[in-house]
């Protein structure tokens, strides 16, 4: 018979394993192409000694002249905060009453479940992989009309998902957290619960957070190649190793505008590229160059199930968070994710993962991660924008 002791023992000894492949592989193309460490964990943070430059007394000299003399290089110390992620799944006491003596009714309740969660982590980790860690999704672009909230960029919105406002670094505490109820993408505006207070509120100098908060996110691309500032606490105009590739204002994509980014990341770094993500328009555009000179680009299939298209033997993905007009030029071998521990199950002191939310019917799980990406060679990435969609 189904017991909610039952349903805890299953979700540690058979889900655990299945939602950790799930979560990490299946998620994102560029997720999966990440690896995964526990090393240079301390606490709550990262802390990363990353060397540049040459190290080494290799030369030439005459013969009984002074041998070259050793270098260690230089280092530099990257620190960043490991972020909370977390993934929850909800049971109602009926649902598992209802399937008490129907086990294949069980399972498939279960399994609605994960699939409900994984199809959340792909969504939002996705999103964060592309972000800047603020969680900032958006800003305001003008007054609210009719309920309608106009924003900058519309990709990060999806209905059902919970937002948050803020306005001078301050949460907007007469709105609080709204879920989005419509999201419009031709027109750019979305529309939230209880929308008869935000008119008078809601005006161009809001901008729009995920419901973790502020500065909770892990830091995603954005982050490493947006101009100034500091990333994992160094200033990245005082090094040049911190500062990727960038060409602006590309126009039309073509073969020789990736391969001369892709040739001058190798001499500045002496890292290859090895994986390569963009916006679908970008996509189409590649492919309608090609199509010009009467090629066609080949596809290729990626861990995790994901296919790809192929430049010149390296995966190209089309991402839905990726900007707009934006190819990313990756060398994934240099990006890791820290981890505390790989995903686990939140428990209560009594060992139990199901616990019953405070005045509901209802029994909550919770996975737990905590866990910070990690690029230990900025000046080995590259970016091309301003790249005219098809």
């Amino acid at each position: 018979m189904v017991t909610i002791q039952t349903a805890d023992n299953v979700l540690k000894s058979y889900y655990l394993d299945a939602m950790t492949e799930a979560l990490d592989l299946k998620a994102n193309p560029l997720l999966a192409k990440i690896g995964r460490s526990t090393a240079n964990v301390y606490g709550k943070d990262v802390r990363k000694a990353v060397r540049f430059g040459v190290n080494g007394g290799l030369g030439a000299g005459s013969e009984d002249g002074d041998l070259p003399e050793a270098s260690q290089g230089d280092y530099l110390q990257f620190v960043s905060t490991l972020k909370n992620l977390y993934g929850t799944i909800e049971i109602t006491d009926k649902a598992i009453r209802a399937a008490q003596h129907n086990e294949g009714a069980f399972v498939n309740l279960l399994n609605e479940q994960m699939d409900s969660l994984v199809k959340s982590a792909k969504f939002n980790f996705g999103r964060m992989l592309y972000g800047d860690g603020s969680g900032l999704l958006a800003t305001v672009v003008r007054d609210v009309e009719d309920g309608k909230i106009y924003v900058d960029s519309i990709k990060p919105f999806v209905e059902g998902m919970t937002v948050t406002f803020m306005a001078d670094n301050a949460f907007l505490t007469n709105i609080g957290t709204r879920m989005i109820t419509y999201v419009n993408r031709d027109a750019k505006y979305i529309k939230v619960s209880g929308e008869q207070n935000l008119e008078g509120v809601v005006d161009v100098s809001v901008q729009i957070y995920g419901q973790v908060g502020k500065g909770d996110e892990i830091t995603g691309l954005a982050a490493i190649f947006e101009d100034g500032g500091q990333l994992y606490g160094v200033e990245k105009m005082k090094y040049g190793v911190m500062r990727p590739y960038k060409k602006r204002d590309v126009g039309e994509i073509s073969e020789n505008v990736i391969q001369t980014a892709m040739d001058k990341i190798e001499e500045n770094s002496g890292g290859k590229v090895n994986f390569i993500v963009c916006s679908w328009g970008v996509k189409r555009a590649l492919a309608e160059a090609y199509r010009k000179r009467n090629a066609v680009l080949p596809s290729m299939e990626l861990e995790g199930g994901f296919t790809a298209v192929s430049f010149n033997g390296i995966p190209v993905v089309a991402d839905r968070f990726c900007p707009e007009g934006t190819m990313y030029l990756l060398n994934t071998d240099d990006f890791k994710i820290h981890q505390l521990c790989d995903w686990q199950w939140l428990e209560g002191e009594d060992g139990k993962i199901l616990k019953q939310i405070p005045g509901k019917p209802v029994y909550k799980a919770t996975l737990v991660k905590y866990a910070e990406l990690m690029c230990e060679r900025p000046f080995g990435q590259g970016m091309l924008s301003g790249i005219t969609e098809a």
